[in-house]
């Protein structure tokens, strides 16, 4: 949209919206006329509501000792038997270790022994299993069993580090050892938006407060899979549903936008729109958000600042009935889920898995 054309659409929500507002013109003032207004009195939200979420059932604790589990690679020594010992495999396609592979069943394959179920023991608990099993064809075994790969607990690592990619934890990790991987994070690392996904939903973890702010609350124990994804800080948006014609995300230039320039290029449905009762999820951080309610006709009245929105802002213009908020998530749900993976933590965990 040209510069022209982003007026005229400005000057046209205004002008309905003045009319939606019980306004009946845009000269209502004299000519001259200066008013004054600053502070939190001239603020447009006549409702604010901080809310926080916590791990609860997402926490974990750390194991006591490494569990050997599939993909991990033994190295099985039966002394005085080197025929019955681990042979050389290859691993990723170059660099050949001495071992045997768990297998996606959690067993490990051992000359005359066969198959032989280790999946979720101590290494202490595999040898003492496995010399059990050799007595069966050996007087007094010893044997010793050492971990050649670690393969079983990947943590992936997404977005702007200085070296993403998969990494295998040898032993518990913290949040903070998980991102000490990376080798650090780029410029353009957006860490208010960071998140940790664990079985494909969001928890609320505030990666910002903990890097930045040194709060030792937030690092939490990493588990097998999980992903830490860190978004750059270069597509910021907000998204604007209700009584709008071009419901989903906008673009926030140079991260800069008003909700009034947000209505705009959303395309206000002035018949049906109540712009006295806005709407906004707005995310803080993975952990903390409001809930915002706005009298946008204040605004537009001259009697209230011009109100910025926030990168991630979810804007609901309601249409003739108010509601609650509970109907008003209701009413958005199914938009916000088709669009999960643009949304900002906070909004993932408290609205689609509240």
């Amino acid at each position: 949209m040209n510069r022209n054309a982003c007026w005229k659409s400005c000057i046209g929500l205004l002008s309905s919206l003045l009319a939606l507002a019980g306004c009946t013109s845009l000269t209502d003032l004299d000519p001259g006329t200066v008013k004054q207004i600053y502070g939190e009195r001239y603020s447009a939200v006549v409702e604010r509501e901080a809310v926080e979420v916590g791990l609860g059932q997402d926490a974990v604790q750390p194991e006591k000792e490494y569990l050997v589990g599939a993909n991990d690679i033994l190295y099985v020594n039966v002394k005085g038997h080197p025929e019955l010992s681990s042979p050389g495999i290859m691993v990723g396609g170059t660099n050949k270790v001495s071992g045997s592979r768990v297998d996606g069943l959690g067993r490990v394959h051992l000359p005359i022994a066969g198959s032989v179920a280790v999946a979720g023991m101590t290494i202490e608990q595999v040898t003492t299993h496995i010399q059990n099993v050799f007595r069966t064809y050996l007087k007094d075994p010893w044997v010793v069993v050492e971990i050649s790969e670690y393969r079983s607990k990947p943590l992936y690592l997404l977005g702007q580090f200085n070296a993403p990619g998969t990494y295998y934890m040898d032993r518990a990790y913290s949040l903070m050892e998980g991102l000490a991987l990376g080798n650090g994070l780029k410029d353009i690392a957006n860490l208010r938006a960071a998140r940790i996904i664990r079985n494909g939903k969001t928890i609320p973890v505030d990666i910002y407060r903990l890097l930045q702010e040194g709060d030792q609350s937030q690092n939490t124990w990493l588990t097998a899979n999980d992903v830490i994804f860190v978004p750059d800080d270069k597509n910021q948006n907000v998204f604007v549903f209700g009584a709008v014609k071009k419901a989903g995300p906008v673009v926030m230039p140079n991260g800069r936008l008003t909700l009034a320039q947000a209505l705009a290029s959303a395309d206000l449905n002035e018949g049906s729109a109540r712009p006295t009762h806005v709407r906004i999820i707005r995310s803080l951080s993975p952990t903390r958000g409001e809930l915002l309610v706005l009298d946008l006709a204040q605004i537009l009245r001259g009697e209230a600042l011009p109100f910025p929105l926030s990168e991630g802002d979810v804007v609901y213009v309601p249409r003739n009935g108010v509601g609650s908020w509970n109907l008003a998530i209701q009413e958005i749900l199914p938009s916000l889920q088709a669009i999960s993976s643009l949304l900002q933590p906070f909004v993932q965990i408290k609205v689609l898995t509240d």
